[in-house]
């Protein structure tokens, strides 16, 4: 009769922290990751603690972040959700205070922007809505290339390109390993992504491809580490 006994049911799969965060706030995982620029498959790979599925450690750590930052995790609610005492919430009033701070600093910004946009003419602002009518990150694809022979060097600039919500494709070596700089490469119609980009990594140069029909495929060729500052 002892076998007779009915099995135990296996214990349902604990929810991770961050998926507990991500469902109090009414967010899908597409807009979880849209949120923080990150790909649907990255926030299912934090909130499943598997980082390793990044490219590198930096990277991994960078996008935890911003998720964290783009779901809005306060102080308080990182110590709870990491098993530390929490310290009373601060009295209302020094919120108002707070909340009235940071709204005034926003107005300031605000403010400046507008004055800087006006003083530097129509050249700027015409800069500002070519920069906004760009595509974000996440919908760039690139190719990461080793073009000086040092892949350790190459994995880290591809790990920074990661870091700014681009989409990378494949990390492999280049053609050749004579590349004197890392630089910027562009497809037909991707000359506006790829000077952005090449201002994220610092103002490296930027050359056209000779042939291609994806605007928003770049490729960036690595050279030596120290020649890119």
């Amino acid at each position: 009769m002892e076998l007779a006994r009915p099995l135990a049911a296996e214990p349902p799969a604990q929810t991770s922290p961050l998926t507990t965060l991500r469902l109090q706030r009414k967010l899908t995982v597409e807009e979880a990751a849209k949120r923080a620029a990150l790909w649907p498959e990255q926030v299912e790979w934090l909130e499943e603690g598997k980082l390793y599925r990044f490219p590198g450690q930096d990277t991994a750590v960078l996008a935890l972040l911003r998720y964290a930052t783009s779901l809005g995790i306060d102080h308080r609610e990182a110590r709870r959700l990491s098993g530390m005492p929490v310290e009373p919430p601060a009295p209302r009033q020094v919120g108002r205070w707070v909340a009235a701070g940071a709204a005034l600093t926003v107005l300031l910004a605000a403010s400046v922007t507008l004055a800087i946009g006006l003083r530097g003419g129509n050249d700027s602002s015409a800069a500002g809505l070519h920069s906004s009518a760009l595509p974000p990150p996440w919908k760039v694809s690139i190719d990461v290339l080793n073009g000086s022979g040092d892949i350790n060097y190459t994995r880290r600039v591809a790990s920074s390109v990661g870091s700014f919500g681009y989409r990378i494709q494949h990390v492999t070596r280049a053609s050749r390993f004579d590349y004197k700089e890392t630089s910027v490469y562009f497809e037909p119609g991707g000359a506006g992504l790829a000077q952005r980009l090449a201002a994220q990594l610092g103002g490296v140069p930027v050359h056209p491809l000779p042939g291609g029909t994806n605007k928003r495929r770049l490729v960036v060729i690595v050279g030596p580490a120290h020649a890119t500052g």
